[in-house]
């Protein structure tokens, strides 16, 4: 089967965008990309060896979690298996208690959010998006 890498993931696989693994389960296939990419494994599962929670995993477009046999789930030379991670989003604390009232951020925080490279968006980006601007 194929086993799609994302972008954040392909240092771990010497650049690789897909990789063939031979395995019966997708559990199995896991193992198999980890025993070739070792350094895959930290950021796919935890010390106690289950899949991280922020990792999603996709077998032909059809979210894992949700099929009834879950990592269990047998698979064949031509499926896929695309690695998903959650990327998340918002506003950090301080942001999000100043828009609640909508008063603005204590000045600079926005800027220094920023440079610390946290990536947020500026507290004004952040205001015209929300109002569809």
């Amino acid at each position: 089967m194929t086993v799609f890498i994302p972008t954040p993931l392909r240092p771990y696989t010497g650049g690789k965008d897909a990789i063939e693994v031979d395995a019966p389960t997708i559990a199995q296939a896991l193992e198999a990309l980890t025993g070739t990419n070792p350094n895959l494994r930290k950021h796919l599962f935890t010390p106690e060896g289950k899949l991280r929670a922020f990792v999603n995993l996709y077998l032909n477009d059809e979210d894992v979690r949700y099929l009834p046999a879950k990592e269990a789930t047998a698979v064949t030379a031509a499926d896929t298996l695309s690695i998903i991670p959650s990327i998340a989003g918002g506003l950090p604390p301080e942001f999000a208690a100043a828009d609640a009232f909508g008063a603005k951020p204590p000045k600079g925080l926005a800027k220094a959010a920023i440079l610390k490279g946290t990536g947020f968006r500026p507290y004004v980006e952040q205001k015209q998006m929300q109002r569809g601007l």
